[in-house]
């Protein structure tokens, strides 16, 4: 049985993985409830002031918490799965700092369905080199990152089937469309969980891969599984590649 240490427990999807951990007999070692810093810097309750244990950290607090969360863990030798976006530079040169000490599993999205998705934008992007491609991203209106870390995913997985294109965000002004770019819009709207499509068109034909969440719980199910998969990895940084291919 699994050991896990829940940081960001307060959050929304603190409360789905509870949940779902209850029901699939998961023992949640300790829950540490990460607040929004009171002075509105963004910041959280520091993991360091506590004293959990366990087998392995999900976090789902936010992502300015690696910066406390991973020298802690590297400390206990803790694997950790990041499930938070919307990092800066700095905390993903952390989190890839750090992946050489611990084993560390990082991934924008953890649906299944959109790791699938990845793979196959690959593939069509490569099969239609000259086809225009626009991804179009819709999430509630509390989402604070656009475009979503998901949509950069998708982004750059469509640029590793077509070397040498640029990614591009949103559109306005006057001119043409700029050949080879991949251009990212963001939604936000009502109470959407996330919906994500790519449109690869060509003047004779359109190929639309799509996905919609249709419950917080396919993340905490993603979650889960990138912690099972984790437990015994060596030190370094895995993604849903590794999970789909493992």
């Amino acid at each position: 049985m699994m050991r896990l240490i829940l940081n960001g427990a307060g959050g929304r999807m603190g409360a789905v993985v509870r949940d779902l951990l209850a029901e699939r007999g998961a023992e949640l070692e300790a829950e540490i409830s990460s607040g929004a810093d009171p002075a509105g810097q963004g910041g959280y309750a520091p993991i360091q002031n506590s004293d959990a244990s366990g087998d392995l950290i999900l976090d789902f607090s936010h992502h300015s918490a690696v910066n406390e969360l991973l020298p802690w863990a590297a400390a206990r030798s803790l694997p950790v799965v990041i499930a938070t976006t919307g990092h800066t530079p700095e905390e993903l040169a952390k989190i890839d700092e750090f992946a050489k000490v611990i084993p560390i599993f990082f991934a924008s999205n953890l649906s299944m369905g959109v790791a699938l998705m990845a793979q196959f934008a690959k593939q069509a992007a490569a099969a239609f080199p000259e086809a225009d491609i626009e991804i179009v991203e819709t999430h509630h209106n509390r989402k604070l990152d656009a475009p979503s870390g998901t949509a950069l995913t998708l982004a750059k997985a469509v640029q590793a089937g077509r070397p040498g294109s640029t990614i591009a965000y949103g559109r306005s002004g006057m001119g043409k469309r700029v050949p080879g770019e991949i251009t990212v819009h963001a939604l936000r709207m009502g109470n959407i969980s996330g919906q994500h499509e790519i449109h690869i068109t060509t003047d004779h034909q359109q190929l639309t891969i799509r996905h919609e969440a249709y419950d917080r719980v396919l993340f905490a199910e993603g979650a889960v599984a990138a912690a099972r998969f984790l437990l015994g990895k060596p030190a370094g940084l895995y993604g849903m590649e590794d999970l789909l291919n493992g």
